[in-house]
C-alpha cells in the first residue's frame, strides 16, 4: 500500500542527518569566480559524494529506516543510475541484496558502478521505468521497493543538504536544484522553507524535458509534450505525478528552463572553475542561475551529480 503524501517536517530531516552521518559527506560549498556583473553563485558539490551524486543521502536514510524484516527481503529501485547507486551502496552496508530496474539508455559508467556495488540490473525502456515509478511496482520483483523520489524517507534524506546550505551560507537568497522526479527539490525546499521561508527555492529543467515548468503554467500536474531524450539523463522526467506535484508546490517558488547549449556551457564552467565534473543534470542549476532569472544572489546551485562517461563529458564540453 502506498502511504499518503504528508509534509516533510524539519524533525524528519534532522533525524535523517543523524541517521546518515556515517555514510554521507558534508559536501563543500564553493564560491564561483565569475566575471563582473554576474550573479553571486555558490556551488554545493554533491558530485563529491561517495557515489558522486546526492541520491546517496535519500537512499541511506530510506534503507536505514526499513525494518529488519523489510531489509531481509532485499531492496529494489528504479533508476537512470544515481538512485540505483545510492540504494546499492546503502544495501551493501547492511549486507542485503539489491536490484535496480535500470533505464537501458543509462550511461555505461552508471550501469558499471551499480554492478560494482553488488546490484542486479534489470534493463528496461524509459517508458516502462516511468510506468513502474508511477505504479510503485514491477512484475517479478518481490523485495522491498524504495522509490527513487516518491518516498518520504528518501526525500527527508535529501533535506539534509538544505540544512548544510543554510549553516554554511546564512545570507543565501536563492537555492536552485535540478528537477527529475522532484525528490531533490522537495527535500531541499522543505528544509529551507522551515528554517528561512524568505529564501527562494527554484527548479531547473532542460528545454527537452521540463514537465514542472509546463505544469506550473497549466496550474496542475501534466505530461510534457514532445519529450526528448538527451545527455541530461539524470533529470527532466516525462511528467509530474499528482503526488510529487503536491509535494513540490508547497516548498518551491518556480522553475527555470534552460537550453542544452546552456547546460553544456555550465558543465564546462564547473570543470574550469571548480576542477570537478558535473553530469548534465548536475549542471542545470548553474545554467539556470546564469540566465539571470534567479536574481543577483547569493545563489546556491546544487551540483547534483557527476556520473557521466568521461569520453562523453569531454565531447560535450569541448564541442
Amino acid at each position: 500500500m502506498i502511504e499518503p503524501v504528508r509534509p516533510i517536517l524539519i524533525e524528519d530531516i534532522e533525524n535523517a542527518r543523524s541517521r546518515i552521518a556515517g555514510t554521507v559527506l558534508r559536501t563543500p560549498l564553493v564560491k564561483l569566480d565569475l566575471e563582473p556583473g554576474a550573479p553571486e553563485v555558490w556551488l554545493k558539490l554533491e558530485n563529491l559524494q561517495p557515489t558522486n551524486a546526492y541520491k546517496i543521502r535519500g537512499a541511506a536514510n530510506a534503507v536505514a529506516r526499513l525494518s529488519d524484516e523489510e531489509r531481509a527481503r532485499g531492496v529494489w529501485t528504479i533508476s537512470a543510475g544515481n538512485a540505483g547507486q545510492g540504494v546499492a551502496y546503502a544495501a551493501r552496508q547492511f549486507g542485503i541484496p539489491s536490484t535496480v530496474v535500470a533505464i537501458e539508455t543509462a550511461p555505461q559508467t552508471k550501469l558499471d558502478r551499480m554492478r560494482a556495488l553488488g546490484a542486479t540490473i534489470v534493463p528496461v525502456s524509459y517508458q516502462d521505468a516511468w510506468k513502474a515509478a508511477e505504479s510503485h511496482e514491477f512484475p517479478g520483483l518481490e523485495g522491498t521497493f524504495i522509490h527513487p523520489f516518491d518516498n518520504h524517507d528518501f526525500i527527508a534524506g535529501h533535506g539534509t543538504m538544505g540544512l548544510e546550505i543554510l549553516e554554511d551560507l546564512p545570507q543565501v537568497r536563492t537555492v536552485i536544484g535540478a528537477i527529475g522526479g522532484g525528490g531533490l527539490i522537495t527535500g531541499v525546499g522543505s528544509a529551507i522553507k522551515a528554517r528561512d521561508p524568505d529564501v527562494k527555492v527554484l527548479g531547473a529543467e532542460p528545454e527537452t524535458a521540463a514537465p514542472y515548468a509546463y505544469s506550473l503554467r497549466a496550474g496542475g500536474p501534466q505530461w510534457f509534450p514532445d519529450w526528448q531524450a538527451s545527455f541530461v539523463d539524470g533529470a527532466g522526467g516525462k511528467s509530474v505525478t499528482d503526488r510529487m506535484w503536491q509535494r513540490m508546490r508547497a516548498v518551491t517558488d518556480g522553475s527555470i528552463t534552460v537550453t542544452l547549449e546552456q547546460t553544456r556551457e555550465a558543465m564546462r564552467l564547473i570543470a574550469e572553475k571548480s576542477r570537478t565534473i558535473a553530469e548534465g543534470a548536475g549542471a542545470l542549476s548553474l545554467a539556470a542561475a546564469l540566465t539571470g532569472q534567479a536574481g543577483e544572489g547569493p545563489i546556491v546551485c546544487v551540483v547534483s551529480g557527476g556520473n557521466i562517461d568521461l569520453a562523453k563529458f569531454a565531447e560535450l564540453v569541448t564541442r
